[in-house]
This record gives structure tokens, C-alpha cells and sequence, in this order.
């Protein structure tokens, strides 16, 4: 059952200017549907804002010490905080702290099992859509509480690089449970993509390795002996979970925050002296640089969350317009590239910017295991007739990135 237009727009900012804007349309049966838009838009536009209908903070993420509002991802760290733990520098003092935004005054913890908030406001929104049923309340260090035995489970199963939640799948549930208009809620997560059986099946092999049909088992009986509910008993069978976990598999948007990168790009902004800026610039660089050292890539709280709106937009390996997190939460902004003009489909990346500049195989290897589809954007089209080869260097960066998730599994391991 799709989602009617109106509910396509309901988790917008602004519902009334991004209907006004863009359309969801059928384009054919290879690629479902597609936005487009329906007024021209420049460079550096931006073509609407949405919240997630839910989301969640990556486990080991928070587990590591990335704190974050349990319900927008709003890190909580000041900046200074955050980067003397990324450093390890304890006694590391920021210049111009007052351009950090984090207001720990404001932080608000749950009253009955303590998870953290970065307002009141978050606090009751998390608490009318999905905590009341997942607070653990007085059981929330008990290790036998079935929630608990689920994240644990999870965890055990999907190392960094992280790239979805099982706690995505536990908010859907708890938001139809709570939810007055259940119906609509239903209605809500129905609009995402369907898949075939194989194809499902492949996606949670990605998700779960090789062992992943019996995986997937265990946290199938988890999941329900903690969430089970009988208006949704077609998400416990042993196919519509695992339809469930496809879906957040393949419409789960990656969201990133960081109260240091807020503050870098605010004293990037600052007008200074010419000495002011050499230095301030100095400092950043080198702090980078300690970072790199002691932390290495993991800098950002991290999580992802289902987006109605933007899960709309289809791949291209030349995007015409890209998400962000620019308000350091779970508020995705859409923003033009390039140009658009009216009736052209709005086109985002699923690569990043160093995969999007691999050969075409090598890009449609990541697509396929990933994505379960074939490319055919213009850039895919014009280099039709390359080599079905990847490059020595691609290989190399391929295993570093093999052996780099073994060394990180047997580290997790040992937490």
C-alpha cells in the first residue's frame, strides 16, 4: 500500500513549500519512483528540510563514548569536550569557545532509565512517539532485559563501519504500539521500498555476513520476545523481519553530527587579522592532525534514520543535489549541486565522493553488493565501453578496508 502525496510531505519543516517544490512521481519498474521538481532551483539552493520518521545512534557508536540525544543525534559533547577525548589531550583548551553551540544547561536526562536528551522538547517528543514501551526504566543496566539481549545480540553481529540499527526497527514497532492513529503510522513506514525474497535475502547476508540466516534467527526471537505485537505479527515471521530488516537496510540515510565541526565551520567564518587567522587556522590543522593520530576516521556521532521524503531520490554517480546535517542533528537538508531546472528528476549519490571517482566497475560493484541494482546514469552510460576492471589501487584500498574490519572486530571483541 503507498503512501498517499500529503504523507510524503508530513515530516517536512515545512510541508506547504516542499509540496510546492518537488513531486514523487512512477518513473517505470526498474526504478520505482523518483522526485522531481516542480520549480527551478540554483546552485547551493535548498530544496526542503525533513525530520526521520525514527532514528537511532549507531550501538558501538555509543558504546565509544559518542554521546548524542537519544532522539535527534544532537551531539552533546561541547566542542572542547570532544576534542580532548578524540586527541587525547585532557588538557587541551579551544580558542573561541563561545562559538560552540552545545548548551549542557539545557540536557535533560529520562527520569526512569536515564538515557540523555539535549532538550525538554526531545525528551517529550522521544516520550509521546516510542519510549514510553522501549524505556527500560529501573532494567536499563540489567543485561537479561530483553532489550538489552537484542542491542547485545546486534552488536555481536555488526562491526564499524556501522551502517544501520536494529534499534531503527524497534522505534517502528514502539511507534505503531503508542501511536493513537495507528493506521496512519502503518500507512507511514508502507511508503518505503518492497523487495523480492532474494533480493532481501541478499541485503541481510550484506548486513550479517556468512552466518547471517541463523543470525537472523536469534534476533528475530529476540526482537519479538521483547517488541512482539499482534497487529504487526507479519513483521515476526520469519519473512516480513526479514522484509523489515531489508527495508532499513536499503532506505536507512546515514546521519552525522559533531559539535567540533560545528565550531571548526564557525571560526572558519570569523573575519581576522591576518596573524589571527595563520594561527587559529595552525591550531586547527594540528588538532586534526592529534586526532588523526589518536582516533583515526571515527569522528562524528553517527546513526541513520528513514526519511519519507528524500527516500524518494534516486542514485546518480553525478548528483545534482546532496544531504546534510548542517544544524548538528537529525534535520536532513536537501541541497541543489548544480542547477535544476522544472520537471528534472532531483538525483542524489549512495557513494561517497572518493567512490564516485572509482571506474565504473568498481562503482557498480559497491551498488550492486549494497544496492542491489545496475547504474545506468549518464557518467555509467559514457563509460559503457571501459573495462570491466578494477584498478590495482582500488584493490589495494579494497583490502585495507578487509583487514581494517577484521582488526576492528577483534577490538570490539575484546570491549
Amino acid at each position: 500500500m503507498a503512501a498517499p502525496v500529503d504523507d510524503m510531505f508530513s515530516r517536512c519543516v515545512d510541508p506547504a513549500k516542499a509540496s510546492n517544490s518537488v513531486e514523487a512521481r512512477f518513473i517505470d519498474k526498474v526504478k520505482g519512483k523518483g522526485l522531481f521538481a516542480k520549480r527551478p532551483f540554483k546552485k547551493g539552493d535548498t530544496i526542503f528540510i525533513e525530520q526521520p520518521l525514527v532514528s537511532s545512534q549507531f550501538l558501538w557508536n555509543a558504546l565509544y563514548k559518542y554521546r548524542a540525544c537519544e532522539h535527534c543525534l544532537r551531539a552533546l559533547e561541547t566542542a572542547e569536550e570532544n576534542a580532548r577525548r578524540l586527541s587525547g589531550l585532557p588538557a587541551l583548551s579551544l580558542p573561541h569557545p563561545e562559538l560552540c553551540k552545545v548548551r549542557p544547561d539545557r540536557h535533560q536526562a529520562c527520569p526512569h532509565c536515564q538515557v540523555m536528551y539535549c532538550s525538554a522538547e526531545c525528551r517529550q517528543a522521544a516520550w509521546e512517539q516510542y519510549h514510553r514501551l522501549l524505556c527500560l526504566g529501573s532494567s536499563h543496566q540489567d543485561p537479561d532485559h530483553p532489550l538489552n539481549k537484542l542491542q547485545d545480540a546486534w552488536r555481536s553481529m555488526h562491526y564499524p563501519p556501522e551502517t544501520s540499527s536494529i534499534m531503527i526497527m524497534a522505534k517502528m514497532v514502539a511507534s505503531i504500539k503508542q501511536a493513537q492513529d495507528k493506521e496512519r503510522w502503518q500507512r507511514l513506514f508502507s511508503h518505503f521500498c518492497s523487495r523480492s525474497a532474494n533480493e532481501e535475502e541478499e541485503i541481510v547476508h550484506k548486513l550479517l555476513g556468512e552466518k547471517f540466516q541463523g543470525q537472523l534467527s536469534l534476533l528475530r526471537n529476540l526482537f519479538s520476545t521483547a517488541l512482539y505485537e499482534d497487529r504487526l505479527s507479519q513483521w515476526f515471521t520469519p519473512e516480513g523481519f526479514r522484509s523489515l530488516f531489508a527495508l532499513v537496510g536499503t532506505n536507512g540515510q546515514g546521519i552525522g553530527t559533531s559539535s567540533l565541526s560545528q565550531w571548526v565551520h564557525a571560526c572558519d567564518a570569523l573575519e581576522l587579522p591576518g596573524q589571527q587567522r595563520e594561527q587559529l587556522d595552525a591550531f586547527i590543522d594540528q588538532l586534526y592532525k592529534d586526532i588523526d593520530k589518536e582516533t583515526g576516521d571515527f569522528l562524528n556521532c553517527e546513526g541513520s534514520g528513514l526519511f519519507l521524503l528524500q527516500s524518494s531520490c534516486n542514485h546518480s554517480c553525478v548528483p545534482n543535489a546532496e544531504a546534510s546535517f548542517p544544524d548538528n542533528n537529525f534535520l536532513l537538508h536537501l541541497n541543489a549541486l548544480s542547477d535544476i531546472g522544472p520537471g528534472e528528476e532531483i538525483c542524489i549519490s549512495y557513494l561517497d565522493v572518493c567512490q564516485r571517482e572509482r571506474s565504473r566497475h568498481s562503482r557498480h560493484k559497491i551498488l550492486r553488493e549494497n544496492y542491489l541494482f545496475v547504474c545506468s546514469c549518464q557518467k555509467c552510460m559514457s563509460q559503457v565501453q571501459e573495462a570491466d576492471m578494477t584498478s590495482e589501487e582500488e584493490e589495494e584500498e579494497e583490502e585495507e578496508g578487509e583487514a581494517e574490519g577484521d582488526d576492528m572486530e577483534d577490538e570490539m571483541t575484546d570491549v
